[in-house]
């Protein structure tokens, strides 16, 4: 493609959070950034004048102190400490002052709706944080919530944060184990949970498994109950069944009368968030976040990359169990209305998320890659059912959005737009690569670099590389850095997650491509990445072309050892889902190929194709390529409660197709 998706307005680009940064700078300094490539080379050549200014520009509520980076020459990207005589609340800076009176808006689908000013929220999260605090939570103890995404989980992240307790969360679509292989590890004092939620126009109680989980938490003092969608007088019977639980408006009562909140004054590096990764693999990792660190990765990215104004109304489609919920949240400290959503994002006969951003005036929509895809195969096209002329930003994440997706966007949804596809994860809790108002939108690439992110790609010797496919790598410490992981003293899990491929060099686990724009191409999970005839191929690249096809729903592929027993020599196997009454016929089955090899390489193109009723994915929406290669290959898949619908790996086991050439 000669020609950019979008081309930022030069007016537009002059009312942009980053365009008002570059003139900070550029007086407070004294640095000329004319234009996106000279500020990214300035914030990693001076990443410490750099972050300072972040800091300052932001407002940033407390005590920065005289030094930014200290850091341990022995430990590496390890041994590196942010702001280390810093003092701040996390809490605090989310609840400063703001002209816009609108803090939350939530819609439970189509069936419950609750608006809560910036003052409500304050009067809430003081309540709740008084009631946390008469219970003996302090500075350090952990709290977990397990609720939708609705407002009592932005109060209790709040409460939580201006304690300085950490706070921990996960989906209530999460089974019993699933939840204890999170919370049991981290030893929470209180547990706050749902009594169910709605899905697809569906209640779905989850009050027993809330009983039983509260159970097995041995540590818990309390556990607080949210009413959410049990009948009148059905509620109390919830609650009886639940040991040490009391209804959270009972809770949070004997402190309806404070107004004020004591925000704990706290080291830069305080524990804020403890994250989980998927746990597909095992039991889940602990990844311990900074209130320091994520605060200002934060407003770094949603003010100077994404553009979050004060008075803007932000969306993301998430649950309480992915970090884009903890993202979202941060948008309070820029000022904007956080849109928060429970349900299918296809409730509505699949325009609920499009009526939400008509009726709330949506300036920045946020989803996942599976649902844009999901989207343009339904056939609706919201540019021409709904007003979005509010509409800034469109974001993508959770997988690759392949290029076709862009095309939707652009053709469907709004052609004036900034299409941000990001990529970054639990990980960091934030981005590595993302979207930058400064810059066009290139077919199927990822806009930037982030700022302040020393991202390279490396190929397998360690080298740098351009135009060509390699790994996602950071050389160059940066804030939100985990502080480690929950029970690894000395750090050595944590270090061997990252830091051995590249001998202290950050090595995130992706295989991608910097493009000649500047731009990033992600091709999937490293550990995922295909490799037949040892040639490296990315799986989404497979993705992109398989489900063009209108016959295709989604798709899913592997590598399998062949022949069996063999040492490492593999064959492509590719799964479909295809729509209903369409069959996997050879007409087919030789489109797909076709389609595959006349748009890539003869070495993309599947030994074998087989169709599936359903395609395996975690709680956020990602593929399980590993799990899925573990039942073909009769290997153990050890975290099913993980998973959104582990029903689905029963299609891929024991499959005679595969069993034969």
């Amino acid at each position: 493609m000669t020609e950019p998706c979008w081309t930022p307005d030069p007016a537009i680009i002059a009312a942009t959070r980053v365009a008002d940064f570059i003139c900070h700078v550029r007086e407070h300094c004294g640095v000329e950034s004319a234009d996106y490539d000279a500020l990214w080379r300035w914030s990693i050549d001076q990443p410490e004048a750099f972050w300072r200014a972040v800091w300052d520009f932001a407002g940033v509520i407390g005590e920065p102190g005289e030094r930014v980076l200290v850091s341990d020459p022995r430990q590496g990207m390890m041994g590196a400490s942010w702001f280390p005589e810093a003092r701040l609340n996390f809490a605090e800076n989310l609840l400063r002052p703001s002209a816009n009176e609108d803090a939350l808006v939530f819609w439970g689908e189509d069936r419950l709706k609750r608006r809560l000013s910036r003052k409500e929220l304050r009067s809430e999260v003081a309540q709740l944080a008084a009631g946390l605090r008469k219970l003996g939570v302090v500075a350090g103890d952990r709290v977990a919530v397990w609720l939708p995404n609705m407002p009592e989980a932005i109060i209790a992240m709040l409460a939580t944060a201006s304690i300085g307790a950490i706070f921990t969360s996960a989906s209530p679509d999460f089974g019993v184990q699933g939840a204890l292989d999170r919370f049991g590890q981290v030893a929470p004092k209180v547990l706050i949970g749902v009594d169910g939620y709605f899905y697809n126009g569906k209640v779905i109680d989850v009050s027993a498994k809330l009983a039983e989980v509260a159970r097995q938490l041995h540590t818990l003092e309390r556990v607080v109950v949210v009413s959410y969608v049990s009948a009148d007088g059905q509620f109390d019977a919830v609650l009886d069944a639940i040991p040490g639980a009391v209804n959270w408006k009972e809770f949070v009562a004997p402190h309806a009368a404070i107004s004020s909140i004591e925000f704990a004054s706290l080291p830069f590096a305080h524990p804020l968030y403890i994250l989980y990764s998927s746990g597909t693999t095992g039991v889940p990792k602990c990844i311990i976040h900074g209130a320091g660190g994520t605060l200002l990765q934060h407003l770094k990215e949603l003010q100077l990359h994404s553009d979050v104004r004060e008075g803007d109304r932000l969306f993301y489609f998430t649950t309480c169990g992915w970090m884009m919920w903890n993202w979202l949240a941060s948008g309070l400290a820029c000022g904007a209305t956080l849109l928060l959503y429970d349900g299918s994002p296809f409730a509505a006969g699949g325009r609920i998320l499009f009526d939400y951003a008509q009726a709330e005036r949506m300036t920045q929509l946020g989803t996942s890659a599976k649902y844009i895809d999901a989207l343009a195969k339904t056939g609706l096209v919201p540019r021409e059912s709904f007003d979005l002329a509010p509409l800034r930003a469109i974001f993508s994440t959770g997988s690759p959005l392949s290029a076709e997706g862009f095309d939707f966007v652009y053709q469907a949804i709004k052609p004036q737009v900034q299409l941000s596809s990001i990529s970054g994860g639990t990980d960091i809790v934030s981005c590595f690569v993302l979207g930058s108002p400064l810059l066009p939108v290139w077919r199927g690439e990822i806009q930037c670099r982030g700022l302040g992110m020393a991202v390279d790609v490396f190929d397998e010797d360690g080298k740098p590389v351009r135009g060509e496919k390699g790994e996602l790598v950071c050389t160059q410490p940066f804030p939100a850095m985990p502080l480690g992981f929950w029970n690894d003293p000395g750090g050595a899990r944590y270090h061997a997650a990252y830091f051995e491929r590249f001998s202290g060099i950050w090595c995130h686990g992706d295989f991608c491509e910097i493009t000649m724009h500047g731009g990033v191409i992600i091709y999937g999970r490293s550990d995922a990445t295909l490799n037949p005839g040892g040639v490296r191929i990315g799986t989404a690249e497979i993705y992109r072309q398989v489900e063009r096809l209108p016959e295709v729903l989604e798709s899913l592929v592997i590598a399998q050892t062949w022949p069996p027993g063999s040492i490492g020599d593999v064959r492509i196997v590719l799964f479909v889902k295809l729509r209903d009454a369409v069959t996997l016929s050879e007409e087919l089955a030789n489109r797909i190929k076709s389609t595959i090899r006349n748009n890539t390489t003869p070495r993309h193109v599947p030994a074998k194709i087989l169709a599936v009723p359903d395609i395996p994915r975690t709680k956020s929406g990602k593929l399980v390529e590993l799990a899925v290669r573990n039942v073909v290959h009769c290997e153990p898949v050890k975290n099913l409660d993980a998973m959104l619908n582990p029903e689905a790996l029963e299609h891929f086991r024991n499959r005679p197709e595969l069993a034969v050439d």
